[in-house]
């Protein structure tokens, strides 16, 4: 009994390690061919205003729960990449807005190396928006406005988790949790907001707008900084405002 057992486990253990998943057959199916994202449908010839009809758009729909989820990418000093969910604070002509903690793994990658990328997925209206930039930290002072203004057991928990850090179980976070509860939330006091958390805003350098067509031939618009000595055709590239230009590119 004791060797059928064993066999088993070994087949197991062979399945398993040569296992392949086939997903290739997984598809939806997007937009029809006559709602197509063209040029003229732009409702800005620069990427903020567009970003805005399309974020107010999905902030509209009740499906989206979180249209300000955007995943925030990284790279390393040694240039491995690494990607998380985030939540889009703020936008506008200056850039996209986001807070963490400053000693998270993202951060110190940050630090290091100041170009990230992010983008925002809205599967119901198929649509994403992909942001290639360089982060800044907010000033203090915002920071701390911000921090003030989350609910109070989000003030909490940015107090009681020390992020990316190794930890022994969820007891010692539920622990810190329990005494800065007692601290501040028992007699009502303000919670001061840590040293090492805070906001930080990515400066875009180009903002791609993408909608998924029934056929595949998607729509991808890109905003982007032209390069010195770039000619702008009204072809290929097309001239927008606020210094930005616009192409269209094949999907």
């Amino acid at each position: 009994m004791g060797i059928i057992r064993l066999r088993n486990l070994l087949t197991r253990k062979d399945l398993l390690r040569n296992m392949s998943i086939d997903i290739g057959g997984m598809r939806i199916k997007y937009k029809d061919k006559d709602d197509t994202f063209l040029e003229k449908h732009l409702v800005s010839k620069e990427p903020f205003g567009q970003f805005k009809a399309w974020f107010e758009e999905a902030c509209s729909r009740k499906e989206i729960l979180e249209p300000n989820a955007m995943c925030l990418a990284t790279v390393s000093r040694n240039g491995y990449p690494s990607a998380r969910f985030v939540l889009c604070k703020g936008y506008g002509k200056d850039g996209f807005k986001f807070f963490t903690n400053y000693e998270s793994r993202k951060a110190k990658e940050m630090s290091e190396n100041p170009n990230v990328a992010a983008t925002f997925y809205w599967e119901v209206l198929n649509r994403s928006v992909r942001i290639e930039g360089y982060v800044e930290k907010l000033s203090e002072e915002e920071s701390t406005k911000y921090f003030h203004s989350r609910p109070v057991p989000s003030q909490v928990a940015a107090c009681a988790s020390y992020q990316s850090t190794p930890i022994e179980s969820r007891d010692v976070l539920c622990e810190r949790e329990r005494k800065l509860e007692a601290e501040y939330m028992i007699p009502e006091k303000e919670i001061p907001k840590p040293s090492y958390w805070g906001g930080y805003i990515i400066r875009p350098r180009a903002v791609e707008f993408w909608q998924g067509q029934r056929d595949r031939l998607h729509d991808r618009i890109k905003f982007r900084k032209p390069t010195e000595g770039e000619v702008v055709d009204g072809k290929l590239l097309h001239e927008g405002d606020d210094g930005w230009v616009y192409q269209r590119l094949s999907p």
